[in-house]
């Protein structure tokens, strides 16, 4: 066991490196050299020896801390802060050993080096985070969720966003092919897909059709609740002609809100669902808001949004038509961005938690690379009910 081991290294330590070893400590030195003139107690005190020095204090006299001086303030051997400092310690090492190699390595400031790491376990701890871009606050919040949880293990994160907003870069691998340890993909970063399905690197899906047999594992939201729930709060206030302003965007988590919603408003009689699609952005949403609002024929009395920046377009048209939120209309979102409490009235939206999404992806890539299978997960969302719904108008 690696408690042994510990006692072992201790007792190496206090003892030296034997007769014929370089690491005698200082005072040892100093008896073989009286006067502690003599070459070998200049190395010693060189090494840090003598008081104040590293073998007493564990400290490195100048420069930059090893984990040698880890395991030493540690009173650990370097196997043993190998272990933790590369989160490999469950199960082999004491929870109270652990605390004491982590507390040594911050006491010396003390920095893996990772390109001598990557040499030697044949990894660059790098992995590629493909979204469609950070320039959408949901997308960004991943990358933060998944930035943290790599860190903790020491990775890094490249990220390829789309220059226009939607879908990857051209070639997610064209610069970094030879350089990356697994790859995080959003379902939304579509023309991609096939560029890193055929790069023989390990693969979480996150918002992506389970069934996927490229992906080892995908991380789900559970999209087709959030839709169910939004059309329920809707049906619960008393609508019953409702229209769906859709995203354009070719994705299995659009076709899912789709569906959900259409069996949610389908079960009650006498409920009329239009479709409108929209690109993902306000101006869109407001063009794709006013065509549905203008048309001849009754007039839907609630907007279900497949995102938080639709139904800001679709306020805005409102606005614009006369119409009073949630008065004349009521309008949900999806996402809970920051913007759903910045207009007025705020977004009834469907709260999706992003930042765990990065972080379950960066969690099951963690243990796809470390040879074990994770499993998929579907992460819970909220309705959240504000100003921007209520019953509909009196006919």
């Amino acid at each position: 066991m690696v408690a042994s081991a510990d006692r072992a290294h201790a007792a190496e330590g206090a003892a030296g490196k034997g007769p014929r070893g370089t690491g005698r400590t200082g005072e040892s030195a100093r008896r073989q050299s009286p006067g502690g003139g003599g070459t070998a107690a200049r190395s010693g005190d060189a090494a840090g020896a003598g008081p104040g020095g590293a073998a007493a204090t564990g400290r490195p006299v100048a420069g930059r801390a090893t984990s040698r001086d880890v395991a030493r303030l540690a009173g650990v051997s370097q196997a043993t802060v190998s272990l933790v400092l590369g989160e490999k310690w469950p199960g082999r090492v004491s929870e109270r050993t652990v605390e004491a190699v982590r507390a040594a390595a911050r006491d010396l400031g003390y920095r893996p080096n990772l390109a001598a790491r990557s040499l030697r376990l044949g990894r660059t701890r790098t992995v590629l985070l493909v979204v469609p871009a950070l320039t959408t606050e949901f997308f960004a919040r991943v990358y933060t969720g998944a930035e943290r949880v790599a860190a903790d293990h020491g990775f890094g994160v490249v990220l390829y966003p789309s220059p226009e907003g939607v879908g990857p870069a051209r070639d997610p691998f064209d610069s970094a092919r030879a350089s990356l340890d697994g790859v995080i993909a959003s379902s939304m970063a579509a023309d991609a897909l096939a560029a890193v399905r055929g790069g023989g690197l390990p693969l979480v899906m996150l918002d992506s059709d389970p069934e996927d047999v490229a992906a080892a594992a995908t991380v789900n939201l559970d999209i087709a609740d959030g839709a169910r729930q939004a059309a329920g709060h809707l049906l619960a206030l008393g609508h019953r002609r409702v229209a769906h302003l859709a995203a354009a965007v070719d994705s299995w988590t659009f076709q899912v809100r789709a569906r959900a919603l259409a069996e949610a408003m389908g079960e009650v009689p006498g409920t009329a669902l239009g479709m409108e699609p929209a690109g993902l952005t306000v101006e869109e949403g407001r063009r794709a808001a006013e065509r549905v609002l203008a048309r001849p024929g009754p007039r839907p009395t609630a907007l279900v949004c497949d995102d938080d920046i639709l139904a800001a377009g679709a306020c805005k048209a409102a606005r614009r038509l006369g119409l009073r939120i949630p008065d004349d209309i009521s309008v949900t979102g999806f996402d809970d961005l920051a913007l759903a409490t910045a207009v007025e009235p705020e977004l009834t939206t469907v709260r999706l938690p992003a930042e765990a999404v990065g972080a379950a992806g960066m969690r099951a890539l963690m243990t796809l690379m470390d040879g074990e299978t994770p499993r998929d997960t579907v992460l819970p969302v909220e309705l959240i009910p504000r100003g921007s719904t209520a019953p509909p108008p009196r006919s």
